[in-house]
C-alpha cells in the first residue's frame, strides 16, 4: 500500500476545497456559531475540521470507506491483519478485546496490575476475573508485568479461563517477555490480549521494547494519544491470526463505541501513522539519544535516582523496559513523589506523569528536544535545592507484597452492582469492596469491587491521601470512608 497517503486528511482537505454547505450537527456548523471567546482560545481550525464522520467527511453510506482505508494502512504499518480506530480511548479498545474473547460469567487471567479501565470491562461484561500475580520488587515497592510462568501457572489452575489479558508495558514503562507470554496461550489455543496503551510507538524503532503483534499477540490495544501524535482520546486496537474474529471485535466495537465519532481524533491517527512510517526511526534516534543523555544528567543531582536496566530488568524482574520513561527515585530526600510532582507545577510549570509515594517520572517522546530537557533539568536541580522543605514526616504505609493482594470474595459486577453502603474506613476491615479505589496516576486500582479489604491496604490508601495521594474514582475520595457491600 502507498504508506505516503492520508485518507482522513485528504477528504478533510476535500472537503473543505468542495465548499459544501452542511445541514447536519454538529450544531457550530464549523465554527460560525461557536462563541468568538471560545474560537480564541481553541482556534478557528477545530471547529472548522469538525466535521461528521458521515454525510461529512464520507457521504451518507460511506461509499468511499475513507476511515477503513486508513485502517488498513495503519495495520500495514505496524504488521497487523486488522487495524481498528477508537476515538473513545484505549479504555474502551480494551473493553471490546475483553469482550470479543470472554462473556458472562466465562474466566478471563488478567495481570493484577491491570488499569481501571480493564476493571470496568469486568464489571460490565460479568467476567469472571482470574488474577495473575505481577513481580514484586520488595525493595522498591514497585510491580512489574507477570510473567509468562505466572500465567503458565494460571492456565494449569484454571483450564477453562478463556483467554489472558497482560500489560506491558506499565506506566513505569516495564515489560513482560510477550513472545514467551504468547506461546503459553497459543499452545492451549487461547488468546493473547496485550494493554500496550504505553506503547503505541514501539513498531518504529528496533531499540524499544519488542511490539505486541511481531511478539505473536492476537489483540493488541496503544493509545496514540500517550506516546505518539494523536489527539487526546485517540487509540488504535491491532489484531492478527484466527484466534479473534474481525468482524467479533468490530461488533465489540460497535457496541461500546460513540455513534458519533471525532474527525479530528481520526485525522491525527492517520497523520501520525504515515509520520512514523517516513521519520519514524530518525525522529526515535534523536528521541533515544535525548533520554540518554537526560537520564545521565539527572542522575547527577544529589538525591537522585534514575532507574535503569540494572534497577528493573532480570530475574525476578521485568523482562525489557522502554527507556522513554524516566523514573527518578527521590526516597533519599524522605519526600513524597505527591509532594514533588505538586511543588513542581506550582513552581516552574512543569507537569510529571507518575507520582507515586517515592518516585516522579518525566515521559519523553518524538516530540521533546534539548530545550524541554533544559526546562526539566533546571526544575529538578530546583526541586532538589528545596526538598528539606517538603517533608511531611507521614510516610505512606505501603505493605510487603504477602498482604497488598487481596482475595476475590465476589464478581466485580455484582458487588458494583448490588446493595452497598457507607462505611469508616477503619471499620471497613474484611467487608468487600463495592467501588475501585485508585491511587492516579497511574490508574492501577489498590482494590477493586469484589475484593474484601484488609487492614493494610486501607492504612495505605488512608495513609497515601494524607500524603496526596489522588484517588479520583472513590464516592469519599480523602477516603474517610468506602462504599462496601452490604451485609444482611
Amino acid at each position: 500500500m502507498n504508506q505516503s497517503k492520508a485518507p482522513v486528511l485528504e477528504a478533510l482537505a476535500a472537503y473543505h476545497e468542495s465548499g459544501q454547505t452542511p445541514f447536519t450537527p454538529p450544531g457550530h456548523k464549523q465554527g460560525r456559531g461557536t462563541d468568538p471567546r471560545v474560537r480564541a482560545v481553541l482556534g478557528d481550525a477545530v471547529f472548522r475540521s469538525d466535521v461528521l464522520a458521515t454525510s461529512g467527511l464520507d457521504d451518507r453510506t460511506s461509499s468511499q470507506a475513507v476511515v477503513e482505508a486508513a485502517q488498513a494502512l495503519m495495520a500495514e504499518a505496524v504488521g497487523a491483519d486488522h487495524a481498528f480506530f477508537s476515538t473513545c480511548g484505549s479504555s474502551l479498545s480494551v473493553k471490546s478485546a475483553m469482550l470479543s474473547v470472554a462473556g458472562p460469567h466465562d474466566k478471563l487471567l488478567v495481570g493484577r496490575d491491570a488499569h481501571k479501565s480493564v476493571v470496568s470491562g469486568l464489571i460490565l461484561s460479568g467476567i469472571q476475573p482470574v488474577w495473575v500475580d505481577p513481580q514484586w520488587d520488595d525493595e522498591r515497592h514497585l510491580a512489574h508485568p507477570p510473567t509468562a510462568e505466572a500465567f503458565e501457572a494460571a492456565f494449569a489452575e484454571h483450564p477453562d479461563a478463556r483467554g489472558a489479558l497482560v500489560t506491558t508495558p506499565t506506566p513505569y514503562g516495564t515489560c513482560t517477555d510477550l513472545a514467551a507470554l504468547a506461546d503459553v496461550c497459543h499452545r492451549r489455543g487461547r488468546p493473547l490480549i496485550v494493554d500496550e496503551a504505553w506503547g503505541a510507538h514501539l513498531p518504529f524503532h528496533p531499540d524499544l521494547p519488542a511490539w505486541a503483534m511481531d511478539a505473536g499477540a492476537d489483540v493488541c490495544v496503544t493509545s496514540v494519544h500517550k506516546m505518539g501524535s494523536g489527539l487526546e482520546q485517540g487509540s488504535v486496537f491491532h489484531l492478527q491470526g484466527d484466534l479473534v474474529a474481525p468482524e467479533v471485535l468490530k461488533s465489540r466495537e460497535d457496541l461500546l463505541g460513540t455513534t458519533s465519532p471525532s474527525v479530528l481524533v481520526y485525522a491525527a491517527l492517520d497523520g501520525w501513522r504515515r509520520q512514523m512510517v517516513e521519520h519514524g526511526r530518525v525522529l526515535y534516534d534523536d528521541a533515544l539519544a535525548l533520554a540518554a543523555r537526560t537520564r545521565e544528567r539527572i542522575s547527577r543531582i544529589d538525591g537522585m535516582r534514575v532507574h535503569g536496566r540494572d534497577d528493573f530488568c532480570g530475574p525476578g524482574r521485568a523482562a525489557d523496559m522502554d527507556p522513554l520513561q524516566i523514573i527518578i527515585d527521590i526516597s533519599a530526600w524522605e519526600v513524597t513523589g505527591y509532594r514533588a510532582a505538586d511543588w513542581l507545577r506550582r513552581q516552574h510549570r512543569v507537569n510529571l506523569h507518575v507520582a507515586d509515594h517515592r518516585r516522579v517520572s518525566a515521559q519523553l517522546t518524538h516530540a521533546d528536544d534539548e530545550g524541554t530537557a533544559d526546562v526539566l533539568l533546571a526544575a529538578l536541580t530546583d526541586l532538589a535545592a528545596h526538598a528539606p522543605e517538603l517533608r511531611t514526616g507521614r510516610p505512606v504505609q505501603v505493605p510487603p507484597p504477602s498482604r497488598i493482594r487481596l482475595e476475590q470474595a465476589a464478581l466485580p459486577r455484582d458487588a458494583y452492582f448490588g446493595p452497598t453502603e457507607q462505611v469508616p474506613w477503619d471499620k471497613a476491615h474484611g467487608r468487600i469492596a463495592a467501588e475501585m479505589l485508585t491511587p492516579y496516576p497511574p490508574g492501577i486500582p489498590a482494590a477493586l469491587p469484589g475484593e474484601r479489604l484488609t487492614r493494610d491496604v486501607l492504612r495505605y490508601l488512608r495513609s497515601g491521601v494524607e500524603a496526596g495521594m489522588f484517588v479520583p474514582d472513590a464516592v469519599d475520595p480523602r477516603l474517610t470512608s468506602v462504599r462496601v457491600v452490604r451485609e444482611e
